[in-house]
């Protein structure tokens, strides 16, 4: 996904904010103050991060939250608005994944009648670029545009063990001060190691009401030559016909990444 330059407390140096710089460049350096280690931010520490007076700082970020650019939080504090998510998805890049895999969205859907979804690797969450409902009553909480854990579902586990070193050892130290969703959430650095060890030796991953009660969900990889770029998973009740799940599966995944390899250069889909 396209997104901000990540702040660093003061804004990009190609964001010009302070003393006489154009309106544009100052609206740029409030969206530019959020990154993946800053997702909520109070109008202070906008104001810091972007390097513009309070008051500057809060008539733009007024006129941002307007259009959509910014969304304001139960605590009233700030984050990014949805408005940026579709005209991020409009990027050629997301854009021509989305477009590539719809079909064979489709086929999945029509093969499990289960809720589908595409993600790829944001940072530490999985960003869910499309989704199809499924007919069985399911609890599902994810949407086109949001973000989960990577540990908590089967598209994040497959795109946790595909990710570099140490962001999987990032995910594993923390994972016990992670929030659990479910009692049955993973909060142990060990059985998640081992779970990603089984996702890359059986190529596909599988959760078992981890983020939700009453849900489970399998995934497999999509990729583009040899890098893995995204995940295509169902969520369904239960783990029963898994092995049919995944082949289904299996097959709309190389499906896509052979269209992905005729069209589009190598690794250029996902976010390192």
């Amino acid at each position: 996904m396209v997104v901000p330059p990540p702040g660093r407390g003061a804004p990009p140096d190609h964001v010009p904010s302070g003393r006489g710089a154009s309106v544009t460049s100052r609206a740029l350096a409030i969206l530019g103050a959020f990154d993946e280690r800053h997702r909520v931010l109070t109008l202070t520490e906008l104001s810091k991060r972007a390097g513009l007076p309070l008051t500057t700082t809060h008539r733009l970020v007024g006129e941002l939250r307007q259009w959509g650019a910014l969304a304001r939080t139960a605590g009233g504090s700030y984050s990014i608005g949805r408005r940026i998510w579709d005209l991020g998805i409009l990027a050629p890049v997301q854009r021509g994944l989305v477009e590539v895999a719809s079909p064979y969205l489709h086929d999945v859907f029509g093969a499990t009648r289960a809720t589908v979804h595409l993600g790829v690797r944001d940072g530490l969450s999985v960003l869910y670029l499309d989704r199809l409902g499924g007919t069985t009553s399911v609890p599902i909480v994810s949407t086109i545009g949001s973000r989960l854990p990577l540990h908590t579902t089967a598209v994040g586990k497959v795109l946790l063990a595909h990710a570099p070193v140490e962001l999987r050892r990032q995910v594993l130290s923390t994972l016990p001060t992670q929030p659990r969703p479910t009692p049955y959430s993973i909060t142990q650095p060990g059985l998640l190691r081992r779970q990603l060890a089984a996702v890359l030796d059986n190529g596909y991953a599988t959760t078992s009401e981890e983020m939700s009660l009453g849900a489970c969900s399998i995934a497999v990889p999509i990729c583009d030559r040899d890098t893995v770029v995204a995940a295509l998973g169902i969520v369904v009740p239960s783990l029963r016909g898994e092995a049919r799940l995944v082949t289904a599966l299996r097959v709309a995944a190389n499906s896509i990444g052979r269209e992905l390899t005729r069209g589009a250069a190598p690794g250029a889909l996902g976010e390192g």
